[in-house]
């Protein structure tokens, strides 16, 4: 804001802002260009989710299984290339690297895939999937990991809901894309489009990267803005990994997160056979899985803006991340009961609305109370190669169980029982965090001011 534009101009949407979505006048800027950053990252990533699935369809859903074990250890490889450059690179710059190159072989690939249409059926398509996979966790880590390390734990419990409907808006929006474009362009046509939102994604972090609170709200909360707030955090390239082993708070949270990643694998593969025995075209199957998408990303939409309003203020870290696996365990629950079609679209639906409405705000929260070097390497560490490895294990389980003769009641039965776990995991990271965040000094955080 300038000195140029009237107040009075401003006034009445800074106060309904602070009413109804507890957002402070100095906080108005990071937080809307954390949203736009969120949506156009999800643009990116969404646009192309049903493309990936569609290629990795073309030889069955065995291929798929094997391809999750493949993307683990590509995750697995590139996690010490991440720790090393994180420690010796300023943030903005990395950041800017990292999608840099992720959007560069995106055209690689659409290249490759457009003047050699015959490497699909000799393997481009399935290393075309084991790409985007890790680029899926790796693009929506680094933008999380930036949120938060520039927002305080108090301005966490605030904003980081508010933060999430912009990335809601982009997966509504990229979907929308592709089941528009999918079949009259072609799917793989839609790569060179996904890199451009990734850009701008981009663009976005580095602004959030850069920007520092001025001088008067610095000595509001008496603290100076250090000059190496952008300077390389240095440390070795398996950092992450060994601050997970030593820390049992991190060790909770690789946890939650890897039966996080189980129990969606096991809805992603129900949901991918049954939607081969409705279009086996890879364009038409990538516009239905985009339609599918679509609309359940539609649905949570309405639960994260009631998330970013005020009430959420009473509903602590613990509850927050206890309510996913509940969700979970009642959805697996009523699919073993009917084991319908609906139910199962249904139990997508709440598991994405709940996950990235409610636990995935919270689950951020979590990283607020930890040194910066763990928000980036530990947390690259959980975010990708433990998040793989959830799908790796969670396929070989649906697989086992289908090899056995199990029936859908089976492998729900099983997800109940991982799900109540589960909670109690996400209960017991709740009362740990809370503790954490009594110790951490207050302010601590470029974007702090007073209420």
């Amino acid at each position: 804001m300038t000195g140029s534009v009237p107040r009075a101009s401003w006034g009445r949407p800074l106060r309904w802002m602070k009413t109804l979505l507890d957002v402070r006048r100095n906080e108005v800027g990071p937080v809307v260009i954390a949203a736009c950053g969120f949506f156009f990252v999800l643009t990116a990533l969404m646009l192309l989710r049903p493309v990936r699935d569609a290629i990795g369809m073309v030889r069955g859903v065995e291929t798929i299984r094997w391809l999750f074990m493949t993307t683990a250890v590509v995750t697995l490889a590139l996690n010490p290339v991440f720790g090393f450059l994180v420690g010796r690179l300023r943030r903005p710059l990395f950041v800017a690297a990292t999608y840099g190159f992720f959007c560069l072989t995106l055209v690689v690939f659409w290249v490759l895939l457009t003047f050699a249409p015959f490497a699909i059926a000799q393997g481009g398509g399935q290393a075309f999937y084991v790409w985007f996979s890790v680029i899926n966790v790796f693009g929506t880590m680094v933008f999380w990991a930036l949120v938060s390390d520039h927002f305080t734990r108090e301005q966490s419990a605030r904003l980081f809901a508010l933060i999430a409907i912009g990335g809601t808006l982009g997966a509504v929006f990229g979907p929308w894309l592709t089941s528009r474009l999918a079949e009259p362009l072609g799917a793989i046509h839609l790569l060179p489009v996904s890199a451009f939102f990734l850009s701008l994604g981009a663009l976005a972090a580095w602004r959030l990267a850069h920007i520092t609170p001025s001088p008067l709200e610095a000595r509001m909360e008496g603290e100076a803005h250090a000059s190496h707030d952008h300077a390389p955090i240095g440390g070795g390239a398996w950092d992450g990994l060994h601050a997970v082993v030593r820390s049992p708070y991190l060790a909770g949270i690789a946890g939650y997160v890897l039966l996080m990643a189980m129990m969606a694998t096991f809805v992603y593969l129900t949901r991918l056979q049954l939607v081969v025995g409705v279009a086996a075209e890879p364009d038409a199957m990538a516009a239905l899985l985009a339609r599918i998408d679509m609309w359940t990303q539609v649905v949570f939409l309405a639960l994260q803006v009631a998330m970013a309003t005020r009430f959420t203020r009473r509903v602590d870290t613990g509850h927050a991340l206890v309510l996913l696996p509940l969700a979970t365990a009642l959805g697996f629950a009523s699919l073993a009961a009917q084991g319908a079609l609906l139910v199962l679209f249904l139990l997508d639906a709440a598991n994405r609305a709940v996950q990235r409405g409610v636990a995935r705000p919270a689950r951020e929260m979590l990283f607020t109370v930890v040194p910066r070097n763990d928000k980036y390497k530990a947390k690259a560490f959980i975010d990708t190669f433990v998040y793989r490895m959830g799908d790796v294990l969670g396929a070989q389980m649906e697989r086992t169980l289908a090899g056995a003769g199990g029936a859908v009641g089976g492998l729900a039965g099983v997800a109940v029982l991982l799900a109540l776990a589960w909670a109690v995991l996400a209960m017991w990271l709740g009362r740990l965090h809370g503790k954490r965040g009594d110790l951490a000094p207050p302010g601590a955080g470029p974007f702090s001011g007073r209420q």
